[in-house]
């Protein structure tokens, strides 16, 4: 009896140390850490996905810096660039620190490649009445890509990413492919029923009050989420960000190349004042940026460049127009071709726009050469070049013979041609040019002599 009671005693003894040993392996292991979170960082993401964009990004991270944090993206974005997207992603993957993608507010949605980057999210949020999807890439004129051989592979590799970033989410990666694949959207509602997503959550308190206590991997190591008394905290998009992703558009970037190069032509041909000139010379700066910063097909932009200065010369020589018809055309297809380049896959400048702003660009261009050639051609109404055409009446004849005309109550010399005959006072002429200080005229009502 004495021997069970000892035996049981020491193989409970066992199990106790077993367990404390366990304990304190586990709680050592960077697999299970749980810090404590002091700040929760709000930052707002934006527009278009691009390069000004992805440097935002990398400027929020490093002004955090690390440490008990967890970072929030308020994310509304129609879509962008691949290769600024799948920066951002990258960027959220090696972050020390929670991150949370928090499509927000109501009516803000994830397109095409803010899709992407709410899976690459340690937590994926999204509030009420929003929407995530249609990420299947377009070319850069709004249409799908077609079914060749690269084309596919573009659509493989965003396949497999997506699928990649959900499943090391832990989320429905059937589902999430499927917004690549068919280009489904989804609401809220939809996306959280169907594992796209791990929240839904109407304002900021609601937010922090359903990821408290979440469990997430951030770099491979399992963290529960503690969010109990921390400080909010607000990040803005300071002006230069905001700037350049505006100038960074397709749609700004093609705008201000048209305009620009319209403005410096009707500043070639008209100088004067240099409003213009200068007006056109900084579009093509904004322009020039957004070049540099989106993937473009210079095969475009030369043809719209070629367009505009064939209906910019057929005007300037004095034509009727039926050049620029073709110098159109080439705009509507330089235009097509401009973002239509690898890289670009999620840009999407629809036809209607480029038909849109071609035609009336092209008309703009053409009723203002038109005017600037009529106003070439018009008589001048002041000077000594506005006497051509005037009547006048030969007021006397000198002692020297010359006639002697009243012209804008001026006395002029006049002469004519022998075959009108003499000059006789109270003689009606027309003044057919100037030549130095003398009118040559002709008789336009003679008196009787």
């Amino acid at each position: 009896m004495k021997k069970t009671v000892i035996l049981t005693l020491i193989f409970a003894l066992i199990l106790t140390s077993a367990a404390s040993i366990s304990g304190a392996l586990r709680d050592d292991s960077p697999g299970t850490s749980v810090p404590g979170v002091t700040t929760v960082y709000f930052a707002p993401m934006t527009g278009i996905v691009g390069v000004p964009m992805e440097e935002y990004v990398d400027s929020v991270f490093e002004e955090i810096g690390g440490g008990d944090a967890v970072l929030v993206f308020k994310m509304n974005t129609p879509g962008g660039l691949v290769d600024s997207m799948s920066g951002i992603m990258s960027r959220i993957g090696e972050s020390d620190i929670p991150v949370v993608v928090w499509v927000a507010p109501s009516g803000a949605h994830a397109a095409s490649a803010g899709a992407f980057i709410v899976q690459a999210a340690h937590i994926a949020a999204m509030a009420p009445e929003t929407n995530i999807g249609a990420a299947h890439p377009v070319t850069g004129s709004g249409g799908d890509i077609e079914n060749s051989e690269m084309d596919r592979k573009v659509v493989n590799d965003l396949l497999a990413k997506m699928r990649s970033f959900a499943t090391a989410r832990g989320r429905n990666a059937d589902v999430a492919e499927s917004m690549v694949r068919d280009s489904i959207s989804l609401t809220a509602e939809e996306a959280y029923e169907q594992y796209v997503i791990d929240v839904i959550a109407g304002d900021e308190r609601e937010l922090i009050s359903k990821i408290n206590g979440m469990t997430i991997r951030v770099k491979g190591d399992e963290r529960v989420v503690s969010l109990d008394g921390v400080e909010i905290k607000h990040l803005e998009m300071g002006f230069r960000f905001r700037a350049l992703e505006v100038f960074s558009r397709p749609d700004i970037a093609y705008i201000a190349l048209i305009a620009g190069i319209i403005l410096l032509m009707l500043e070639i041909r008209s100088p004067g004042g240099f409003v213009m000139g200068t007006t056109g010379v900084v579009l093509l700066l904004i322009a020039g940026y957004g070049l540099r910063v989106l993937p473009v097909n210079f095969a475009g932009v030369f043809l719209l460049i070629g367009g505009l200065i064939i209906v910019a010369a057929d005007f300037a020589m004095g034509g009727v127009g039926i050049l620029a018809v073709p110098g159109i055309i080439a705009m509507l297809f330089g235009g097509f071709l401009m973002f239509r380049t690898p890289g670009g896959a999620f840009l999407n400048v629809s036809t209607g726009f480029i038909f849109g702003v071609t035609i009336t660009m092209g008309l703009i261009l053409l009723i203002v050469m038109r005017l600037i050639y009529k106003a070439f051609r018009k008589k001048p109404s002041s000077g000594i070049e506005s006497l051509v055409g005037k009547i006048a009446r030969v007021a006397h004849i000198s002692e020297s013979g010359a006639a002697m005309a009243l012209v804008h109550g001026e006395y002029w010399q006049v002469s004519c041609a022998e075959r009108y005959g003499s000059l006789l006072p109270g003689d009606e002429v027309e003044v057919l040019k100037v030549d130095s200080m003398t009118l040559s005229v002709k008789p336009v009502n003679k008196v009787e002599s």
